[in-house]
């Protein structure tokens, strides 16, 4: 199958909370590989640093104060995202690859963050237009994993999973997590997959 891997960066994870970075890579699970000639970031403007960082949680305010930053200078506004979003999905190599079928999503975070948060900014209508219904969750095929014994507790974690695979340090920054989430995929993949005779 093929994936859309995507990663948000937000302020938080509370309802009120703020996308200010999005970033997405399509990869094929048949052929092992990460599409990285259709990858894309984009920031997404936000208040400034200092009007935020007395709502903001300690991790947020302690890791994520530089990409808040640039947020606020550089990002996009929110309809801008939608229309640079919608240009990408409908661009004639981003249709090619994914051919005739609804998107299917992929991320660590679906349920968390990724959804609820671009259904509220994008719409449901834009959503159901162009990703499919179903999506494919990291966490979750984590917890089945672990459930079937092929993985040892905790390896849920996007932290403990990277380790796990030899991977190193999450970034934490929205291009490098959708690129590596994928791999980690990739790589169960490869490691527990059942050979064919």
């Amino acid at each position: 199958m093929k994936y859309l891997s995507i990663d948000i960066e937000a302020t938080g994870l509370a309802e009120n909370c703020l996308m200010i970075e999005f970033a997405m890579v399509p990869f094929d699970t048949q052929f092992r590989r990460l599409e990285e000639s259709l990858a894309r970031t984009v920031y997404i403007h936000c208040p400034s640093f200092e009007d935020l960082k007395d709502s903001l949680d300690p991790w947020v305010r302690d890791h994520n104060e530089k990409i808040i930053r640039k947020a606020h200078a550089e990002g996009m506004m929110l309809s801008e995202f939608k229309e640079w979003l919608e240009k990408y999905l409908l661009s004639p190599e981003v249709r090619q690859y994914f051919g005739s079928q609804k998107i299917v999503l992929f991320g660590k975070s679906m349920t968390a963050i990724d959804l609820p948060f671009m259904t509220r900014d994008l719409g449901w209508d834009f959503m159901r237009k162009y990703f499919h219904h179903r999506n494919l969750d990291l966490s979750g095929f984590g917890y089945s994993m672990i459930d079937l014994g092929l993985l040892p507790q905790g390896m849920d974690s996007g932290t403990n999973l990277m380790n796990h695979l030899g991977m190193g340090a999450v970034a934490h920054t929205a291009l490098e997590d959708a690129k590596n989430t994928a791999i980690m995929y990739l790589k169960l993949l490869d490691k527990y997959e059942t050979k064919k005779t």
